[in-house]
């Protein structure tokens, strides 16, 4: 499941936030501003992280991030699954240049099972530069550059067939 979802999560296509495609309920979830660990924690009683992947990879092992990040040569790579009560609802891939890993930042490579949001959002130095919206076949997703002490990472999300972003839409 995880390979072919990191391969949908690779293809997306990403659209302006004014896309006639993107409704208000699913840019309510898209362009959440807030940790979307904290949001899933909304909908079930327990997130789970499922480790993928978490090592280091050369620049030209990198997809779309790239045009987005330094030129440094190596960047830390984590891939994970974010689980509702046990379910895969979101596949995370979080791309950090090497030069962003020095002070309080070098945590971010000893994360493990802890969701990236917790980290991320205990900080004050937490800024966002921008939420791209994206789609692959049925599936949403999205990609968004964030800043801890103004150093960058890229966050690419794709939503599961069992998100609750899509009892939403079924909702809306």
């Amino acid at each position: 499941m995880s390979h072919q979802a990191l391969r949908q999560l690779r293809a997306l296509h990403w659209l302006p936030a004014s896309s006639p495609l993107l409704s208000p309920p699913l840019l309510d979830w898209l362009l959440e501003e807030d940790s979307m660990t904290r949001r899933f924690e909304q909908h079930c009683q327990k997130v789970t992280v499922e480790l993928i992947r978490e090592s280091f990879i050369h620049a030209d092992e990198m997809a779309q991030e790239a045009e987005f990040l330094p030129a440094d040569e190596r960047f830390w790579l984590r891939e994970i699954v974010l689980c509702g009560d046990g379910e895969p609802w979101l596949i995370g891939r979080t791309v950090v240049p090497e030069s962003t890993l020095n002070g309080p930042e070098l945590m971010l490579q000893n994360l493990g099972t802890r969701p990236l949001g917790r980290y991320l959002f205990a900080s004050s130095t937490l800024s966002r530069d921008f939420i791209d919206p994206g789609q692959v076949e049925d599936l949403w997703g999205r990609r968004s550059r964030l800043r801890l002490s103004g150093k960058p990472l890229m966050l690419t999300e794709l939503f599961l067939p069992a998100s609750p972003l899509y009892r939403a839409l079924e909702q809306g």
